[in-house]
Order: structure tokens, then C-alpha cells, then sequence
């Protein structure tokens, strides 16, 4: 299928969204917030293609002005705003392009971003420390509000383990590129022979998990309480107030001692409980679809190293896409941006090509193209060098 038969289908299914809209009364309350939602999504694509509609009606009247000759100077104003426009026409069909890729089931959610030191004892530590501060200062960066789970400090100052609760639009799509194995090579401080040390620390980005996504049977958990072991005031270190929720058919156990309350702890720790049962099903998922293709971009394999910060040398490098990156210390402080949108893009480019081949494939097996056959679809003309989407 091509891509202005798309943008069509878009259309009317916007527009069929709207007429069923208009009758709240005839939804329960969960479908009638679901349509809410595709109708936003598809809102955003309409836009772009009356956008880009206006642009190729104000080029073909350009062009006519340029093709009769006559008065120099409107040739000259036509041949400018040809320019112009062409321009702005490029950019709208790398847009709509994007807005055509199928969408992240995740993308609107919050996430869990928890970090664990790996090999290199201390020292790993002390970067998942590193770490956790550098996505709390990205975080406040995107305006994004920032929530401790659970966190368990060192005696050295660093971090064993420690869970983020991260809220705000773009969170997902944004921090998801962080799964997996990061490497920090540097001189420890107490390393007297100047040694450069390699260590290790694992980090997992994981959706938050409605209660419609996940269904938690009450009767497939054991809730323990106990007395926080950790810092707090003395209210939270003399009372059971820490719960700790196993998920028997699992496995998976969750702990949470960072409230006052025994009812606060057992809330958070639900929360991170049903997110790990989506990833854990998610990730199932993903492995039956992976298993005959090449590891993408995202895909969030832990066993692999995804990135190698270099003190000494201020580098830093994403094995993924061959990016390195000579401002070290600006990234442990949170400027991500780059890294992100790199990451990003090359995994645009890795879904585009997939729908492409794939689109291939349905054309090879008879798949209509009446859409295109002239050229035109809903009064647009379709450009020569556009091509599938």
C-alpha cells in the first residue's frame, strides 16, 4: 500500500471516529476514552495531510504562474515561493512518514527505570550512582517528574540498586533506548598505580502497567511485612511498614520500604509488580517475533553492552549506532538529547525499511495499487519522486 492510500484510510477513519463520537451514550465509558484517544492520534495526522495538501495546491499554482512567462519580476516571486514550498513539501512527507510507522504500544506510558550495579564491585556502585543521577537530571531536563521507588545505598557512597519512577509525556519513547549493559572505564579513586578499572551496571526501562494491562489474581501473591532495615526517621524504622509481595506463579518478588505506611508501600510495590509482569509478557512476545530476524535497534536484549563511557578520554559510545560522543561530563549530567535522537532516528529508518519490505511483498502478491493509478487521491496529486512508504 502506498502512502497516500494510507493518509485516505487515516482520513476516513478519522472522520468515522468523529460521527461515532457525537453519540457518547451509545459507549461504556472505557471505549468511549479508547476512540478519544485514536481520535487524537489520528487528529495529528490529518492535520499534517491538509498541510500538506495547502502546499502542493500553492506549488502547482506557482508553477503555472512560472510556466506562462510574462512579467519578470512575478517570475522571480513564483521561482522563490517554488522554492520555499518544496522545501516545506519535503519536510511534511518526512513527517507524515513517521506518523505512518506503526505506533509503540507503549509509547504514551510512564516507566520504571530501575539500575543494578554488575561487575566491578564498588566502583559499579558508584556509577549506578552516576547513572541515577544522570536520569533524574535528564528527567527535570524533559520536565518530567521524578519518583524513588526503592533505592539501596552502599557504604562508599554508590548504589547496589535503585528504582525510578519517571512521569511524562515522551518518557517511554525517549528512555527506552536505555535497556541494557552500560560499561564505565576509569581510575578508581582508590586505585594508587593509576590502573584505568572496567565495570559494569545493567539498566532496565520498563513501561508502567495499568490495571487493564496486567491482571494480578490476589490469591497468586504472598504479602510479608517487616521492619525497614534502611534510613528514614525513626517513625518508618520502628514500624512493620516495609512490604515485600511475592508473585507466586512467577517468582517475581517486589519490595518497597521507603513509606510510612505498610498501605503506601504495598501500593508502589504493586505498581512495580505489574510492570514486570507486562515486560515479562511483552518480552515473551518479542522473542517469538525475533527468533528468525536480526537483533534491532530497542529491542532491550540485556546480555548485550549498548554503551561505553571513557573517563579519561571524556568519550562516549554507543555500540548500536557507532556514535561517540567527546563530551563525557555534559552527558553525566543529563544531556541526552543527542545519544536519544540518534537512537531514534536509526530506528525510524529500521521500521521503514521493514514496512517497505513488507509492502513489497503484498505488491508481489497481488496487492491493489487503483489508489495511485492516476496519480490522484482525494485531490491530491501525488509527486514523482514520493515514494512507498
Amino acid at each position: 500500500m502506498m502512502l497516500f492510500d494510507k493518509l485516505r484510510k487515516i482520513q476516513e477513519r478519522s472522520d468515522e471516529i468523529a460521527r461515532e463520537l457525537a453519540n457518547p451514550a451509545a459507549f461504556g465509558q472505557a471505549e468511549y476514552a479508547r476512540l478519544r484517544k485514536e481520535h487524537a492520534e489520528t487528529l495529528e495526522v490529518v492535520e499534517r495531510i491538509q498541510a500538506y495538501q495547502e502546499v502542493l495546491k500553492r506549488l502547482g499554482e506557482a508553477r503555472h504562474i512560472l510556466a506562462e512567462g510574462g512579467d519578470r519580476e512575478l517570475q522571480e516571486l513564483a521561482q522563490s515561493e517554488i522554492d520555499e514550498l518544496t522545501g516545506q513539501q519535503t519536510k511534511l512527507e518526512t513527517e507524515l512518514k513517521r506518523l505512518l510507522l506503526p505506533r509503540d504500544a507503549n509509547e504514551d506510558k510512564n516507566v520504571f527505570v530501575e539500575i543494578r550495579a554488575g561487575a566491578g564491585g564498588d566502583e559499579a556502585a558508584l556509577f549506578a550512582g552516576d547513572l541515577m543521577r544522570m536520569y533524574t537530571k535528564y528527567a527535570e531536563r524533559q520536565r518530567w517528574k521524578v519518583e524513588v521507588m526503592e533505592i539501596s545505598p552502599t557504604g562508599v557512597g554508590g548504589v547496589k540498586e535503585a528504582i525510578l519512577f519517571i512521569q511524562g509525556r515522551g518518557a517511554w519513547s525517549r528512555l527506552k533506548f536505555e535497556r541494557g549493559v552500560h560499561r564505565v572505564q576509569r581510575v578508581p579513586v582508590t586505585e594508587s598505580s593509576g590502573r584505568i578499572h572496567t565495570s559494569t551496571v545493567t539498566v532496565a526501562v520498563l513501561p508502567e502497567a495499568e490495571e487493564v494491562d496486567v491482571k494480578v489474581d490476589e490469591r497468586d501473591l504472598r504479602v510479608d511485612v517487616y521492619r525497614s532495615s534502611g534510613p528514614g526517621g525513626q517513625g518508618v524504622n520502628t514500624t512493620d511498614s516495609a512490604v515485600r509481595i511475592t508473585h507466586v506463579p512467577t517468582g517475581l518478588v517486589v519490595t518497597c520500604q521507603d513509606e510510612r505506611s505498610q498501605i503506601k508501600n504495598r501500593a508502589k510495590a504493586m505498581r512495580v509488580l505489574r510492570a514486570r509482569l507486562l515486560e515479562r509478557a511483552q518480552d515473551e512476545q518479542q522473542a517469538a517475533i525475533a527468533a528468525d530476524r536480526k537483533n534491532q535497534v530497542g529491542t532491550g536484549e540485556r546480555s548485550e553492552r549498548i554503551r561505553t563511557y571513557n573517563v579519561p578520554q571524556t568519550r562516549v559510545t554507543d555500540h548500536r549506532i557507532g556514535l561517540t560522543l567527546h563530551r563525557l561530563p555534559a552527558v553525566l549530567e543529563g544531556d541526552l538529547d543527542e545519544l536519544v535522537e540518534a537512537l531514534a532516528a536509526a530506528e525510524q529508518a529500521e521500521r521503514r525499511e521493514g514496512d517497505a519490505h513488507a509492502g513489497g511483498r503484498r505488491h508481489r502478491h497481488g496487492a491493489s495499487r487503483r489508489g495511485m493509478a492516476s496519480g490522484r487521491v482525494d485531490g491530491m496529486r501525488a509527486p514523482r519522486h514520493l515514494p512507498a512508504a
